[in-house]
């Protein structure tokens, strides 16, 4: 009776809970990270306490992670798709391997052992062997026209959310005329904020621009051009992931637990350090020098740029803020005033390769061919932002005086021979990852702080957290800072291209990453691709590359003190262009995404 009461509760659930939900499902249908919308407890008791915003991650392996993000656990197994039932076969908690009761059961001639935890039936020996009473659950499970997945068993429901694909709008007239409409606003303000607007050389200004556009064209569309900067992004991934048996031999199992946290401690921060290392035996060998000429003498030809800030400025894209002026020690302190904006705004506008394993880490997540994707968008984006930050440095802070135009690379190396290369690029990658460790944990726990006053004190008790979820469609789920940034920002996530859908969204990417750092918004990011929570793939797009550079608040500050350190002549000078060099920076790292927005359209 007992059995056909739960058949029926089951069959009733279904239909309830499958208005709408009437599609066919497949495999293919729930390989994806699912956030978890709702959850009900129909009866009996749950084996979690499940809440809004936690995971269900289904792998095409049939492995599957449950993540309870309040607890910080996470439940691994695997699963089966059975006709219109989901079968989720769990491994124990470790908690649940321990036992501390035991009951002896005779029913209908049959003996069996029952294992308890703290008064939970977790395990059952009997004739047939050991079972678990959490070894397997049954859902019957349906899908509706978005891609939301329903799963309802006797004891719980769950709705699952965020699976609808991204949508492709195609090009259009209408995106290019936004474009355009883009690129003059942005302009525009660097002509606003200029120090001398009748000194702009508008001629650089065109060519500048074209120089974005020719490298976004030949990245994105032209085929041979196209293929061989996947190959190098392929190449990339695959020696980044090298990282994975130096953190194995360290970490061990800890390296492949599927939470953001120790992915990030474990998998992402050893790959800021090994790159480190590698680039200091590249730059010690004369690699990279000659890499960095060949992008200089590019710029200086075609920009008419003086030879420091051409070197400076092809540094960037695969040096850091720091790292790049070692190339132009020489000339730092007799730089004018427009040279040493170029050179901070080129630094603020493009990102070190010692972090670019970190945000493909992000974006790809576990596949190989997302990995490569987004390596192939990170480092497109860095190339195009070095003429982008040349354009508003030289906007903002005009040249008036006479330059250099020796293209000298200094032949200083980085130790005395490669072993000792080698020590000094480690000892700096770790430095580097423990100051990224630390100033996310801070600026996290900051905003996390900041978000308890205005969601759960203020907008809790005036209602306005109820409006906030009425006003977005549930896209922000109370009052706080990521929706005041949203507001802030979406403005200039229109200008961009942002579809009106994502523009809250977009807007709340680009003011953590001006206001925290790029690490904050590329996590935001991730989530939100991970869960679906962005409609169109044009955002996903111009989201990756607007937030790929330096260009926030505490840049000014690191920039300060390691510039005038090679200059300190130079530190006044640093301290005044700081926030115009923020500005700059970010306009390039716009101009950057309009342009890869609408040709990855």
């Amino acid at each position: 009776m007992t059995r056909l009461w739960r058949i029926l509760l089951v069959s009733v659930s279904l239909m309830l809970a499958t208005n709408g939900f009437a599609n066919p499902i497949e495999e293919s249908d729930l390989v994806f990270r699912w956030s978890l919308e709702e959850t009900q407890l129909s009866s009996g008791e749950s084996a979690y306490a499940l809440t809004s915003g936690d995971y269900l991650d289904m792998r095409a392996d049939h492995s599957f992670d449950l993540i309870v993000v309040q607890d910080s656990v996470f439940q691994s197994g695997t699963w089966a798709l059975k006709g219109d039932s989901l079968h989720l076969f769990y491994e124990l908690l470790p908690v649940e391997t321990s036992i501390d009761s035991l009951a002896y059961l005779v029913k209908d001639n049959s003996a069996s052992l029952l294992l308890f935890h703290e008064g939970r039936e977790v395990a059952r020996q009997s004739i047939d062997g050991l079972s678990s009473q959490r070894r397997q659950a049954v859902f019957a499970v349906a899908k509706d026209d978005r891609g939301n997945v329903r799963l309802a068993s006797s004891a719980e429901q769950w709705l699952l959310g965020g699976r609808a694909e991204l949508v492709k709008e195609g090009f259009s007239i209408s995106s290019v005329l936004r474009a355009l409409m883009g690129i003059l606003v942005l302009l525009g303000i660097c002509w606003l904020f200029s120090t001398n607007r009748q000194k702009i050389d508008w001629n650089l200004v065109g060519i500048g621009m074209g120089l974005q556009l020719i490298f976004a064209l030949l990245v994105l569309k032209a085929p041979g051009v196209s293929d061989a900067f996947g190959w190098m992004a392929g190449g990339f991934v695959t020696f980044l992931s090298f990282t994975l048996d130096g953190s194995r031999f360290l970490f061990d199992s800890l390296v492949d637990i599927p939470t953001s946290g120790y992915i990030f401690a474990f998998q992402v921060l050893p790959i800021i350090v090994f790159f480190s290392a590698v680039t200091s035996i590249l730059y010690y060998l004369g690699v990279l020098q000659k890499i960095v000429y060949g992008f200089a003498w590019l710029l200086s030809k075609f920009m008419r740029l003086s030879g420091a800030e051409s070197l400076a400025a092809a540094g960037n894209i695969f040096l850091g803020q720091t790292e790049s002026p070692l190339l132009i020690k020489p000339y730092l302190p007799k730089m004018t005033r427009s040279e040493v904006m170029a050179l901070m705004t080129g630094g603020m506008a493009t990102i070190a390769g010692s972090v670019f394993g970190a945000y493909i880490g992000y974006l790809g997540g576990d596949s190989i061919e997302e990995q490569t994707l987004f390596a192939t968008h990170l480092l497109t984006a860095s190339i195009m932002s070095a003429p982008a930050a040349l354009v508003a440095a030289k906007m903002l802070v005009p040249e008036t005086e006479e330059v250099l135009k020796d293209l000298r690379v200094p032949k200083d190396k980085i130790g005395s021979n490669i072993l000792d290369a080698i020590a000094n690029g480690t000892t700096e990658g770790l430095k580097l990852a423990i100051n990224v460790g630390v100033m996310l944990l801070v600026f996290l726990a900051l905003i996390k702080m900041v978000n308890y006053f205005l969601g759960d004190m203020i907008g809790a008790s005036t209602g306005l957290n109820d409006w906030v979820v009425q006003a977005t469609d549930g896209k922000f789920q109370a009052f706080g800072l990521e929706y005041i940034f949203g507001l802030v920002f979406s403005p200039l996530a229109w200008l961009m291209g942002v579809p009106a859908e994502d523009m809250l969204l977009v807007g709340q990417l680009l003011g953590e990453k001006t206001v925290a750092n790029e690490f904050v918004a590329y996590e935001s990011l991730g989530n939100m691709k991970n869960t679906g929570a962005l409609t169109h793939y044009k955002s996903l797009i111009i989201s990756t590359y607007a937030l790929c550079g330096f260009a926030n608040f505490s840049s000014i500050g690191i920039q300060i003190g390691g510039i005038s350190a090679l200059a300190p002549n130079q530190r006044q000078l640093l301290s005044e262009l700081g926030l115009r060099a923020l500005l700059g920076g970010t306009v390039a790292a716009f101009l950057t995404a309009v342009l890869a927005g609408l040709l990855a359209a």
